[in-house]
């Protein structure tokens, strides 16, 4: 089992490496361009780790150093201001890595974070054909809440998006 911790600029290349590998090959992200090291920080300087916590999956490697090999982050759902309660989660797991355990990993700890951090409600966005995030996500008592049609078009075809929900705590914030 990877070790979590809460990321440091040191692990931006790391995390964009992971990104930036899915951005040509795969739907996992609607993104068309990799990310340059620049903007991933931007981005990071925009996750106060109180707030918008990103973190980081760790393996020891062969020679007792730790490697990182996945990511998770907590993000504003949308920007108006009564969405507050709401936030997004993203894992992305190094392409070597799956079905290891790890992005489970990450979304569990990223569910308590949510919760300690006083959230009301967690959301998943997930490109229809990626069934493993799908399973992965409602594993974990996601419930599915919305199904965009051809809402995103990437490789020479329309992709339909889907929206989960899992609620954190009962009570409004």
């Amino acid at each position: 089992m990877p070790t979590i911790r809460l990321a440091t600029v040191e692990d931006l290349p790391a995390i964009n490496e992971i990104y930036n590998y899915y951005v040509h090959r795969s739907t996992c992200t609607y993104q068309l361009e990799p990310d340059l090291l620049e903007a991933r920080q931007a981005w990071f300087a925009g996750h106060p780790p109180d707030k918008y916590p990103v973190t980081v999956g760790e393996l020891a490697t062969e020679k007792n150093a730790s490697e990182v090999v996945a990511w998770g982050s907590l993000s504003k759902f949308r920007e108006r201001a009564a969405y507050a309660p709401s936030v997004e989660a993203s894992v992305y797991v190094r392409h070597d890595m799956h079905r290891c355990g790890i992005g489970r990993a990450l979304l569990i700890d990223l569910i308590q974070r949510a919760r300690d951090l006083g959230f009301h409600t967690l959301i998943g966005g997930v490109s229809a054909d990626q069934t493993a995030s799908l399973r992965l996500q409602e594993s974990l008592g996601f419930q599915r809440i919305a199904h965009f049609r051809e809402i995103g078009y990437k490789f020479g075809q329309r992709l339909d998006v889907i929206f989960l929900q899992l609620m954190l705590n009962e009570n409004p914030a």
